[in-house]
């Protein structure tokens, strides 16, 4: 019988937690600093962290993932050039999410600090719509701007993930 996601998951954690040491804590504050500063300026489309840096369980080619609310795409894009930030590619996809197919933009953004962000611009009647993770099987809050400054300045390298992973 093959592992489950969840088993691969927590595995690779430990793994990447030996390999990469104390460089990963270090990656991980400073990828939750730059993901901080991109949603201040995304501010008015209620921006979210999700993926590996909101998780904490972030590798050397993790990028910083964060979902952002709008019915006009390219005012994010827009959003983002007037803040500075470059933009290395747009796709539109579509997912089936809880049954129901939906279309979103993905803007793949290039940061100073040679790290790389997706932004994925979604409806905004989906805000607070739950998604499960594929991996951890667990609701994928994420962290808006006043949790992320909160986690920042109180424990920049916690972790969020199911009770059932902790050690």
């Amino acid at each position: 019988m093959l592992p489950s996601n969840l088993e691969v998951a927590v595995e690779l954690d430990q793994i990447v937690d030996e390999y990469e040491g104390q460089q990963r804590s270090r990656r991980l504050i400073q990828m939750r600093k730059e993901a901080l500063r991109m949603m201040q300026s995304l501010g008015s489309f209620n921006p979210r962290l999700k993926g590996s840096v909101w998780r904490g369980t972030t590798h050397k080619d993790s990028d910083i993932d964060v979902t952002v609310f709008s019915s006009n795409w390219q005012a994010v894009v827009n959003k983002l050039r007037r803040s500075g930030f470059g933009i290395a590619k747009q796709e539109r996809t579509s997912k089936v999410i809880n049954g129901d197919l939906e279309e979103s933009l993905h803007i793949h953004v290039c940061l100073p600090s040679s790290n790389e962000a997706e932004i994925v611009v979604r409806l905004p009647e989906k805000m607070g719509q739950e998604e499960t993770c594929e991996i951890y099987g667990d609701p994928v809050k994420g962290l808006n701007i006043t949790q992320l400054e909160r986690v920042i300045k109180e424990n920049p390298t916690r972790r969020f993930l199911p009770d059932s992973v902790r050690t």
